[in-house]
């Protein structure tokens, strides 16, 4: 998705920033652009079409500076058109680009107007230009840091000024961003793959970070303004030729995609600015007319994602779901609906099981298919009239953590867009719930934020050889992923049940060399689940309760509990999902097993 690269030398740097940008083409986009700071002002070229025609108009004009900054754009707020397209200047004096949805931009835009600022664009971009240009007064990074402060949402930003030649501000929360050290020379982008060929010496900037980049040093400050050292954001090496999937700061290839969830889920959701069936394709109104129900076939967490799905659909959406294991489907005598929605859910687009349940579907006479997939140009893409193409990335871990989020993010978009056509999403429900995911990656990271307590239980739970997970409602799909999670990398036996059925058989497996892991968000069934943790309690067995802050579940003796920041409602899962994924690989780590590859497991199952 969105792209950001930019540079401070001594040097022409816009063939550095155009290289850049197609190394960063396979993140897709819709449009590009270049700015450098040239003959004492600011100068750019902009494309609505792809890279190369954007290097054949910077050659044509002769575009040349020593500070610079370029971007590939992913339409969010604004159509793909040129006005729309970064770089975006404000009074001809700054210059910025940015990755991230802000959300409060509409009032910031009220106010910015009112202060006699013209806006060119209908992105929130422009917002942030002109908020930095309001602020300036004679230092950018002032400046930069006073903005950042106003701005709600996920961010990842780079800007210049025409009056500090020499000059780059940078910026990030909840959209990653990297700093490449060279010689006289610095750096700014948005992955080490962009730098590629250019310098190998890697910032990983944290969130919160605003970093200074000049000719000779780069100046970082954290998020409560204290100045960083090199020990604080050291300098890592990354291979040129591997900077697209290269671990920087973290450990494993698993921690880095669970960690990569807030950019992850914020490039899925990019471009929804309404619930229309045009986001599954262009003619997907047609077909979502003509359905009566849904089936999903998956394999994995993808079923998993499915099963919370059906919750939402027959909630929200009022429509029947049922939800097939993929390779138990072609097998089994089934009772065909022509009128169902047959959705498949891959993370590859390659799954075999689930193209040959696909393939069985249609057989049967199901002619409405749609796919969620990670990968736009896999089989499963092709075989289906309708597609959601998510946008986790490249997931090398074979225990999927940020496909598994976004597989999520776009079935509840599939929600909403059949509740709305079937008359069951109000304008007012519409407004909540599309205010509620753009605000996802900003709760994501506050999960995130979770880590160290988790850790202090990983080390528990790397001494126990079984565990038992226990969900209600839309959260026992949670459950089941979690336990998947923790017996995939860490190979101790887990199995997850909904939490009423303790009672009808579980309940005694229940010891204290038993963990219980509990889902506890405070929905209508939070005091049910409270009656299932004391039947828990009373059989010696020790709780490990992950609940929302207003849950009224207190620690004590065997009840141990970590609290996420918020309730997050019917998009919970999303977030509950998170410290079970962070517990299943901090007890992996702990237990030494190869968490990114474990035994007997692959990433793709492209075999029956």
């Amino acid at each position: 998705m969105c792209g950001i690269v930019g540079a401070v030398a001594s040097r022409n740097i816009t063939p550095i920033l155009v290289e850049g940008l197609k190394r960063l083409e396979y993140r897709g986009y819709d449009s590009c652009g270049v700015a450098v700071h040239a003959d004492g002002g600011l100068k750019r070229a902009r494309s609505v079409s792809r890279v190369a025609e954007l290097a054949r108009e910077v050659e044509q004009t002769q575009l040349a500076g020593f500070t610079g900054i370029a971007h590939t754009r992913w339409a969010t707020h604004g159509a793909p058109v040129l006005t729309n397209a970064h770089p975006h200047f404000s009074r001809d004096r700054i210059a910025l680009v940015h990755n991230g949805i802000i959300e409060n931009h509409e009032a910031l835009r009220e106010e910015l107007k009112m202060r006699g600022y013209v806006f060119e664009s209908q992105t929130d971009t422009e917002v942030i230009a002109h908020m930095i240009d309001h602020l300036y007064q004679g230092d950018l990074f002032v400046a930069v840091q006073q903005a950042v402060q106003r701005l709600h949402g996920a961010y990842a930003i780079a800007a210049f000024c025409r009056d500090e030649p020499h000059r780059v501000v940078g910026a990030r929360a909840g959209s990653p961003l990297i700093v490449g050290v060279g010689q006289g020379e610095n750096f700014i982008a948005s992955d080490a793959m962009a730098l590629a060929g250019v310098t190998d010496q890697i910032i990983y900037l944290e969130e919160g970070d605003v970093v200074d980049l000049q000719l000779g040093r780069v100046w970082i400050v954290d998020r409560a303004g204290s100045e960083l050292g090199a020990a604080e954001r050291p300098v890592k090496t990354v291979l040129a030729h591997s900077g697209a999937v290269e671990l920087g700061p973290y450990r494993h290839y698993m921690q880095k995609e669970i960690f990569e969830q807030p950019r992850a889920i914020a490039e899925t959701l990019e471009g929804v600015e309404g619930f229309v069936p045009d986001l599954f394709g262009a003619n997907a109104a047609a077909t979502l007319d003509a359905v009566d129900s849904v089936l999903i076939l998956a394999c994995g967490t993808s079923y998993y994602s499915g099963l919370t799905a059906k919750y939402w659909l027959e909630s929200i959406a009022k429509i029947p779901c049922n939800v097939e294991v993929a390779s138990e489907y072609r097998y089994r005598d089934s009772v065909p609906n022509p009128r169902a929605l047959v959705v498949t859910i891959s993370q590859s687009g390659e799954t075999a099981d689930t193209m040959a349940a696909l393939k069985h579907a249609k057989s049967l006479g199901h002619l409405h298919t749609l796919t969620i997939c990670n990968v736009a140009t896999s089989a499963m893409v092709r075989e289906c009239a309708l597609a959601y193409i998510t946008r986790a990335g490249i997931e090398i871990g074979v225990a999927s953590t940020k496909a598994f989020t976004t597989q999520l993010a776009a079935l509840f978009l599939l929600t909403l867009v059949l509740a709305k056509q079937r008359g069951h999403l109000s304008a007012q429900d519409e407004a909540a719930h599309l205010k509620a995911l753009r605000h996802l990656p900003v709760a994501l990271q506050s999960v995130l934020d979770l880590e160290p307590q988790i850790i202090s239980w990983s080390e528990e739970f790397a001494r126990k050889e079984n565990a038992l997970f226990l969900g209600r409602g839309l959260h026992y799909p949670v459950a089941l992923e979690g336990a998947l999670k923790l017996k995939e990398i860490s190979y101790i036996h887990a199995e997850a049940y909904p939490a009423g059925e303790l009672k009808h058989g579980p309940l005694a497996l229940v010891t204290a060399a038993m963990p219980v892991v509990v889902v506890a968000p405070n929905d209508s069934l939070i005091e049910k689940l409270k009656s299932n943790l004391q039947e828990v309690r009373a059989r010696g067995g020790e709780l490990f309760v992950f609940a929302d802050a207003d849950s009224h579940i207190s620690e004590g003796e065997g009840l141990h509990v970590i609290r996420l920041p918020e309730h997050y409602g019917v998009l919970s899962p999303i977030l509950h999902v998170v410290p079970l994924q962070l517990l299943a690989y901090h007890t992996a780590r702990v237990r030494g097993t190869d968490v990114d590859k474990p035994r007997n497991l692959a990433k793709s199952v492209t075999v029956e």
